[in-house]
């Protein structure tokens, strides 16, 4: 396994009137965060939030090329970025321990917290097509070059992780800080991922490590 320290090459936030930072996606130009009850999007070159759509939104939020996936409330909504409606719903796996989401192969990826499981969902019905182990508590997912990233926090530390897809080992470990927490994980598709920063507020950009 290769284990290295994560390299935070930019810090956006805390914002105002927002105490925590759930999940994160990204759309191709905008971050997106959730911050409980709303849905925020954020430029990543500027730091500025765009705007912010009203929905419930406690957990992992996922893009599909066309709407937002957003966990709030053991639920999971299909939301149309533009207006801010929900066209659709379907039941979060982990009825209220989920935490990260992504989109990847035409399903949707959910993290289990406290399970220490990633589920491949069916997006249309929510029927769980396959499970993944973890041995640590998950808190985001993504995947970026058929690679399965999730981030970790728990007890005191937290890091990214690189993992089969297969099997659930761990191929690859970027350590966070002392005291920087991932709540939310997100890749924008090339050298950078989001992070999420719980409690703190802030979203993070972590250099992603390029294989070998």
């Amino acid at each position: 396994m290769k284990h290295s320290t994560a390299e935070i090459i930019r810090e956006y936030g805390p914002f105002p009137d927002m105490d925590d930072v759930a999940g994160v996606s990204f759309d191709g130009n905008q971050v997106w965060f959730a911050s409980g009850e709303k849905l925020n999007a954020l430029d990543p070159e500027s730091g500025e939030i765009l705007r912010s759509l009203d929905v419930e939104a406690h957990a992992g939020t996922a893009f599909d090329g066309e709407h937002l996936y957003q966990i709030g409330d053991a639920v999971i909504r299909k939301i149309d970025p533009r207006t801010g409606a929900v066209i659709a719903a379907i039941p979060a796996p982990g009825e209220g321990s989920d935490s990260g989401l992504a989109w990847a192969e035409g399903s949707l990826w959910v993290g289990q917290h406290r399970g220490r499981k990633i589920h491949q969902v069916d997006p249309v019905t929510g029927k769980v097509l396959r499970t993944i182990e973890s041995d640590r508590f998950v808190t985001g997912v993504t995947w970026v070059d058929g690679e399965l990233w999730h981030g970790s926090w728990q007890d005191s530390g937290s890091d990214l992780r690189r993992i089969d897809p297969e099997t659930g080992e761990v191929l690859e470990q970027l350590d966070m800080p002392a005291g920087v927490g991932v709540s939310g994980l997100e890749s924008d598709g090339g050298d950078r991922f989001f992070c999420g920063g719980g409690n703190s507020g802030k979203v993070r950009a972590v250099r992603r490590p390029r294989q070998s």
